[in-house]
């Protein structure tokens, strides 16, 4: 595999105007690992939804909350009881008697059709504290609204409630960001320079705060779209835009710091869609980190509009420690080259998987080739130049409009997949796809079983948490480890490449023991504050040598 990587990027040295030759090489690169590797494993779920997922929010009832857009025409799913939308401002059709949006049931590998009444391309979105998915802008009739999902454990007649006039501005291609007070901040999208907060004190306040960066890091392509918004340490917002980032104080509109520019000078914003992720939070964390991979560079997507000519997609990735006096980027380099690719933090504390995308092109109607079947595990504490681990490949190309999402077991959800303006399932070479697989990480292999530990009991249902109070959880496993550690997430909005409000906390532990009876119990500390872990719904896992338990539902508040 390392002769092979290492032809390849002698390849890519020698042949630098012959992009195509040299992408084709890295493909059969990827085809050859997903063949011979051990790492984790791929089970297809659902060979149709009847929606592609754009959009996709794990919720607390083990429920994956998903949505496409509405005005492409049908989708293939029908509505129940005969019901239709009936929509004037439609684009495509004024009467849609089909489902865009579906309420999938990880344990009971099902789903149902759920009502969606306004436009939600592109948009956004969080889950407040009380556990409910805000979802927020998109397009036409829908880029000021405001729907809300109340999980209700599947029955039939909870669906999605909306108002459409519920933001200030047009908020398409933004990013949202729950708030220590509850609140989401909606940052940015397409031609709006600024940033605004929900819920609002009054429902006819159309306040929004002016954001100069935004302006700024916007190019002939835009690229500064669906902005990487991470909540640091002390409060305030990481935004990175293009290649560029701040620190911003949205309690005064103040920027407090300017951070350097990522080295290159690439993009990593939609279209041309990198990804990123704020690095697991150590107990008591004086430090953050954030991580951005991939993207596609300067003038990729104008290649592919204009000339029908496919750039190689970025395969860099840089770290920055956000909290430091002087911070500078460290920049590592991928196995391969990917753009639309999408980032998880893996529950195990110290893994982030790097899913989905394509080796060449960009973000836009069938501008992404070469999909990346081929999942990475990046170790951001392993040694340096050994970070990267290919894992077991795919065989469905994931590429412009996918998702994945972190499940409760261990699992990831995968998803989604359309390059083209409608839905189209012939003479393309990349159909629209609406099936929905799990990624199951290496460490769910049965080879791991024996360590792998089992909070008891089985059926916890969710546990409530007090900041910085001490709590307990007993757990079987046939071979403690001598490392038992407990991370907490937060479960993620993820679309478009990027994963909102993703956080993963290691949390303070004493050490596991022993007790009566049989199993063992382990003491942790919640985290200290709502700027740690905004108030709502994580999920908890017990974590034996590196190997995590299924996870279990807290609330904290």
């Amino acid at each position: 595999m390392k002769l092979a990587l290492a032809h390849y990027d002698s390849l890519r040295r020698r042949y630098r105007n012959h992009r195509v030759l040299v992408i084709s090489f890295l493909l059969v690169i990827t085809t050859a690992v997903a063949d011979d590797s051990s790492g984790g494993r791929w089970d297809l779920l659902q060979r149709s939804i009847g929606v592609s997922a754009m959009h996709m929010q794990l919720v607390h009832t083990d429920h994956v909350i998903i949505f496409d857009r509405t005005d492409f025409g049908q989708s293939n799913l029908s509505l129940p009881a005969g019901k239709c939308r009936d929509d004037p401002a439609d684009l495509a059709l004024t009467i849609d008697c089909t489902a865009h949006s579906v309420e999938y049931s990880v344990t009971g590998n099902s789903f149902r059709p759920l009502t969606i009444l306004t436009d939600s391309w592109c948009s956004s979105g969080i889950v407040a504290p009380d556990g409910s998915l805000i979802q927020t802008g998109g397009f036409n009739d829908g880029e000021r609204a405001v729907r809300t999902f109340r999980p209700c454990g599947g029955e039939s007649d909870c669906d999605w409630s909306e108002n459409s006039k519920g933001l200030a501005v047009r908020r398409w291609y933004a990013t949202n960001q729950i708030l220590p007070d509850g609140r989401a901040i909606i940052v940015g999208g397409r031609r709006e320079f600024n940033y605004e907060f929900y819920p609002k004190s009054n429902p006819s306040d159309l306040t929004t705060f002016p954001l100069a960066f935004l302006k700024k890091t916007r190019d002939l392509e835009e690229n500064n779209l669906y902005p990487f918004v991470h909540l640091n340490i002390d409060g305030n917002l990481f935004i990175f835009a293009n290649n560029r980032s701040i620190l911003l104080d949205y309690n005064k509109n103040l920027i407090v710091r300017e951070y350097p520019a990522m080295p290159g000078g690439e993009p990593r914003n939609y279209p041309s869609s990198g990804s990123s992720v704020l690095l697991p939070l150590k107990p008591s964390p004086t430090e953050a980190e954030v991580l951005v991979c991939g993207g596609a560079p300067i003038g990729s997507y104008t290649q592919a509009k204009v000339k029908n000519s496919f750039l190689e997609a970025l395969s860099t990735c840089g770290r920055l420690k956000i909290t430091d006096e002087s911070p500078t980027w460290a920049m590592e380099t991928m196995p391969v080259p990917r753009v639309m690719g999408d980032m998880i933090l893996l529950p195990t504390g110290g893994d982030v998987l790097i899913i989905n995308g394509a080796a060449a092109g960009t973000a836009g109607w069938e501008f992404g080739k070469n999909p990346v079947f081929t999942p990475v595990v990046y170790r951001p504490d392993g040694p340096i130049g050994e970070r990267f681990k290919l894992e077991t490949g795919t065989t469905i190309p994931r590429l412009y409009h996918s998702s994945a999402v972190l499940l409760r077991d261990g699992r990831v959800l995968v998803g989604g997949s359309n390059p083209h303006i409608y839905y189209n399932f012939s003479n393309v070479e990349f159909p629209t796809e609406l099936s929905l697989e799990a990624f199951s990480p290496e460490y769910l292999s049965a080879a791991n079983s024996a360590s792998r530990p089992a909070i008891t009991p089985s059926a916890a249902g969710t546990t409530e948490l007090n900041y910085g109070k001490q709590f307990t959880l007993q757990f079987n496993v046939e071979t403690l480890a001598d490392s038992v550690s407990v991370t907490m997430t937060a479960p993620a909005f993820s679309t478009h490449s990027f994963s909102m409000n993703q956080r993963l906390l290691i949390l303070e532990t004493g050490k596991a023991a022993a007790v009566a009876g049989g199993g063992y119990e382990i003491s942790a500390v919640a985290p200290a504050s709502t700027v740690l872990a905004p108030s709502g719904y994580y999920t908890v896992f017990i974590v034996n040598g590196g190997i995590p338990s299924e996870g279990i539902w807290v609330h904290i508040q």
